[in-house]
């Protein structure tokens, strides 16, 4: 196994991550050997992330990241999930909208996504919209793609449960989605793996594997690791909404370790 990038963050970031600060976002060195990505309290009139990622000085759209590749995180949240606001997570995505962008690229994603209250995005059917959740997505594969023009006919039919249920499954495998809800407790401190293949992914907590797909999103991805105070709102029968949530109390995600290797 070939070892890309192996911190225990004793002294800060290493070389190959950048922090991105937005409001009151802070990356800060929390104890030797740990890292606090965290916002402050706010009434959610303006945005806020703390982030880390390997692809900030790499040119726009331009990322380093490919199968097969193994991330493994070993983190620790200040909030249970009915708690949280807005999200947070860590993973391998394609950041839809980037500055100086003219209309935003098609999401793909591999990652621990962390979806906090009013969050509702009912990607995977059976799924709960809101909560701590390992998932994927690949809005550009080509079934997906061949089923979009449907879109409006479909958002109509997604209203009837009969039809809902026997037909969004199939736009579920076409969008690549495959979600389930971790079912850990956040606040403790927890190993994550994410093992992203060509054909399929893996994901585990502390060695228990508790989602394989073979919906794997096409590379190239970024690493990225973030908290902020974003909600979104995405439902098979049309609902959508975006928006920035109010955080009562500071929130935070506390890294001890990452490792990006190669088999």
């Amino acid at each position: 196994m070939t070892r890309l990038l192996d911190t225990d963050f004793c002294c800060g970031l290493p070389p190959g991550l950048d922090p991105l600060e937005i409001g009151s976002g802070q990356v800060v060195q929390d104890t030797p050997g740990a890292l606090l990505l965290g916002i402050d309290a706010g009434d959610g009139t303006r945005y806020s992330d703390a982030q880390i990622m390997d692809y900030a000085k790499l040119p726009r759209a331009d990322y380093p990241d490919a199968p097969p590749l193994r991330m493994t995180v070993r983190a620790a949240f200040s909030h249970a999930p009915d708690q949280f606001r807005g999200t947070a997570g860590f993973g391998f995505w394609n950041q839809p909208i980037m500055p100086g962008q003219r209309l935003p690229r098609l999401p793909r994603a591999a990652w621990f996504f962390y979806a906090g209250q009013p969050c509702d995005m009912q990607l995977a059917k059976g799924v709960p919209g809101v909560g701590w959740k390992a998932a994927t997505l690949d809005a550009t594969r080509p079934a997906f793609l061949a089923l979009a023009p449907t879109a409006p006919l479909a958002v109509l039919l997604m209203h009837n449960r009969a039809l809902y249920n026997r037909l969004y499954p199939i736009g579920q495998r076409a969008l690549g989605v495959a979600e389930a809800l971790v079912g850990v407790d956040p606040r403790e401190v927890h190993t994550y793996t994410l093992e992203w293949g060509r054909e399929r992914v893996v994901f585990s907590i502390d060695g228990r594997m508790i989602l394989q797909t073979h919906g794997a999103p096409r590379g190239p991805l970024g690493f990225v690791a973030w908290v902020d105070n974003q909600y979104a709102i995405v439902t098979p029968q049309g609902r959508l909404g975006f928006g920035l949530v109010a955080t009562p109390e500071p929130q935070w995600m506390r890294l001890e370790a990452l490792t990006l290797a190669t088999p």
